[in-house]
C-alpha cells in the first residue's frame, strides 16, 4: 500500500489525476487545491465546471483548515453517520476556485477509508473524488466496468481493491451557516 500511495502523491503533486478506491465507488482524483487539475477532471468527465465536485479530507483537522466556519452539528453528523456522508458547507478556503460551487459552497467528506486517510494525510491536502465515469453515466460498482476512455484519460490507477464491488455513493447533507439542514442524496 505504502508504494502506491507514494506512486499516488508523486502523480498528485505533479498536477495528474488518479483513479482511486475510495469509501464510496472508484474516483478519479486530483489536488483539490490545484485549479488546472480541477479542470482536467472537469475535461475527462465532459461535466460543466458549474457542477462542483467533492472533495476528501483525511479528518475533522483537515476539515477546519479548509472551511471557514465548521457548525457543531457537522461534527455530530461524521461522527453517527452509518455510511459515507458528504458535507455542503458554506464558505470553503484554500480551494481551487473551479472546484467551489457558484453560491459559495464546497461538498467535502472525511474519508473513512483507510488507504484514503493515510493518502491524504501523507499528501497533506484535500484530494477531488468524483465517480470515475462521464457526466450522466452510471456510476461503476466495481473496477471492470470503468470505460476505457477514463481509465486512459488519468495518469495513474491504483491497483489496490480491483476486485472489490463497492457500494453506493456517499449521502449529501447541506448545512448552511444560518442553521439550515438539507439532505441532497440520502
Amino acid at each position: 500500500m505504502t508504494k502506491e500511495i507514494n506512486n499516488c502523491i508523486e502523480e498528485l503533486k505533479n498536477g495528474n489525476l488518479i483513479l482511486y478506491p475510495t469509501d464510496t465507488v472508484w474516483g478519479i482524483g486530483c489536488d483539490a487545491t490545484n485549479e488546472e487539475a480541477v479542470t482536467k477532471v472537469y475535461q475527462l468527465k465532459n461535466r460543466e465546471d458549474s457542477k462542483a465536485l467533492i472533495c476528501l479530507v483525511a479528518n475533522q483537522a483537515m476539515l477546519e483548515r479548509y472551511v471557514e466556519k465548521v457548525p457543531d452539528v457537522a461534527y455530530d453528523i461524521i461522527d453517527l453517520a452509518n455510511k459515507p456522508t458528504t458535507i455542503v458547507f458554506d464558505n470553503p478556503k484554500g480551494l481551487a476556485k473551479n472546484l467551489i460551487a457558484p453560491d459559495n459552497t464546497i461538498a467535502i467528506r472525511v474519508a473513512s477509508d483507510k488507504f484514503c486517510q493515510y493518502l491524504i494525510n501523507k499528501f497533506g491536502k484535500p484530494i477531488v473524488s468524483t465517480s470515475a465515469n462521464i457526466s450522466g453515466n452510471p456510476s461503476p460498482k466495481k473496477f471492470s466496468v470503468i470505460t476505457n476512455e477514463i481509465l486512459t484519460g488519468v495518469d495513474y490507477v491504483v491497483n489496490l481493491h480491483q476486485e472489490k464491488e463497492n457500494s453506493s455513493p456517499s449521502s449529501i447533507i447541506k448545512l448552511s451557516n444560518d442553521g439550515t439542514v438539507k439532505v441532497i442524496r440520502e
